[in-house]
């Protein structure tokens, strides 16, 4: 911040301005008051007596948070006719999925030729037998 003019001290003929009184601030009970605050702050204290209003805004204000929690949950909780439809008809397109699957599953077994079947249990019989060589 550049500093004015007159305070180089060549002009004598200006008038200095002078800094105001705040007849608040040497007040002697504002003052105290301020050496209590700054000790208090300084040794972590906060005082204690909030003004009542602005008790009654963090009030309202913690209010309206639970409400809008709670009408939360609410929505979530509730389900429309249309919700519950919904849910059953996925569950059941879910429940036609999975036997298309195992029926194709056991087509696919009983299409295959008996060589095959024969082959894949030799595998597993081979493999079991090798398991159990193995933790001898």
């Amino acid at each position: 911040m550049a500093e004015p003019d007159y305070l180089e001290g060549d002009c004598d003929e200006l008038i200095k301005p002078k800094k105001l009184i705040n007849p608040v601030k040497n007040s002697r009970n504002h003052q105290d008051l301020h050496r209590e605050l700054l000790m208090n702050q300084k040794r972590g204290l906060a005082p204690q007596n909030k003004p009542e209003l602005q008790k009654v805004l963090e009030k309202r204000k913690r209010e309206q948070v639970l409400k809008a929690q709670k009408e939360e949950q609410e929505a979530h909780k509730k389900r429309s006719d249309l919700e519950i439809e919904l849910m059953k008809r996925q569950q059941k397109l879910e429940q036609t999925l999975l036997s298309l699957e195992q029926q194709k599953i056991e087509e696919e077994q009983e299409n295959t030729p008996e060589f095959v079947k024969m082959k894949s249990n030799l595998r597993r019989t081979k493999q079991e037998t090798e398991g159990e060589e193995r933790t001898t």
